[in-house]
């Protein structure tokens, strides 16, 4: 009997409504969703989705998985980690049940589940993480995976399965930092005429990225407008590693010149360039985007407000220094309240 695998990659299953990309099998059979994320990180859509953390060696943690039956039938659903790997700026999952050292480490309380039509378990993964491991980043997979029933007479074998990514840091002290930045922007039409933005990106932190975003076109010819469209999704970069996120744009768009703003994230990180751009003809790939501006959020803001705050009170404590002052609530005062 030969057995076909249909892969989906992690997500959020829903039975009804909008379902995130790679959130189910593509015939909609089962479903898994994380339902923990530790208490720092219950803003950062990544760790609402994934199990990400930075731990310690020697450390354990438990996650909730909810596994559900998105059909009318009775499944059997296999629950287990598997090995995962980084390159060409992508997730890879391993094939079948493939290990490495963080699958070592995951334990599940239940490794087989029977579904009734539309049911729905949790199912409770422990990763305990040796007191020897060395430091780095590890990458696998939590999946959920069912065999379909081979048609009379048939021999073949349907394995569906979907599963909950991993991104574990391990080290002591910590969490190394998150960023990445943004830099060539390219225009380009398809033979047929699609034009398109490819946008290299380089992860510039400690922690593997997940990049998502938009682009939005502005002073357009007549002052036209269009967008925001989404950037391709899959683009996933090691530490230290580069690629490419591409938006795709309809057919009828002028060549411009445009003002394009480019808007990326990959959780509480987020990064926006804005480049002038024009759109050459059906065939060919244009001259990179001239950078106008570039726009910075999230933490680094808040570190560059700090600094700048630093900076001012350096230059408040030199100027009353030389004034043969000493500041307010200054060591003086501190020596003689101690007194």
């Amino acid at each position: 009997m030969l057995a076909l695998f249909c892969l989906a990659g992690p997500g959020l299953p829903t039975r009804a409504g909008a379902v995130e990309p790679d959130a189910g099998s593509d015939d909609g059979t089962i479903g898994i969703r994380l339902l923990e994320a530790p208490t720092e990180r219950r803003t950062d859509p990544r760790a609402l989705r994934y199990i990400v953390d930075h731990l310690p060696p020697g450390t354990t943690i438990k996650r909730q998985l909810l596994i559900v039956n998105r059909t009318d039938q009775t499944r059997r659903v296999d629950v287990y980690p598997a090995a995962a790997t980084l390159k060409d700026a992508a997730f890879h999952f391993g094939e079948g049940r493939a290990e490495n050292e963080l699958t070592s480490w995951v334990t599940l309380d239940e490794r087989s589940v029977e579904l009734g039509p539309w049911g729905e378990t949790r199912v409770r993964a422990t990763i305990t993480v040796p007191s020897a491991a060395s430091r780095g980043e590890r990458y696998g997979v939590v999946w959920a995976s069912t065999a379909s029933t081979p048609r009379a007479g048939g021999e073949i074998t349907q394995v569906h399965r979907v599963g909950v990514r991993m991104y574990l840091d391990i080290g002591p002290g910590g969490e190394p930092a998150s960023d990445f930045s943004i830099g060539e922007v390219r225009p380009a039409r398809s033979p047929e005429g699609e034009p398109s933005l490819t946008v290299q990106v380089s992860n510039t932190g400690g922690r593997a990225i997940d990049l998502t975003g938009a682009v939005a076109l502005t002073d357009g010819p007549a002052g036209s407008r269009a967008g925001p469209f989404p950037v391709g999704q899959g683009v996933t970069l090691a530490p230290g590693a580069s690629g490419q996120v591409i938006a795709r744009l309809p057919v009828t768009l002028p060549n411009g010149p445009w003002k394009v703003e480019v808007n990326l994230e990959s959780g509480l990180v987020k990064r926006s360039v804005t480049a002038q751009i024009t759109f050459p003809d059906a065939g060919q790939v244009g001259k990179r985007g001239s950078v106008v501006s570039r726009i910075f959020s999230g933490w680094t803001v808040a570190a560059a407000v700090a600094v700048l705050l630093l900076v001012v009170g350096l230059a408040v404590l030199a100027r009353r220094s030389r004034s043969g002052r000493p500041p307010t609530g200054g060591p003086r005062e501190r020596v003689a309240a101690g007194r």
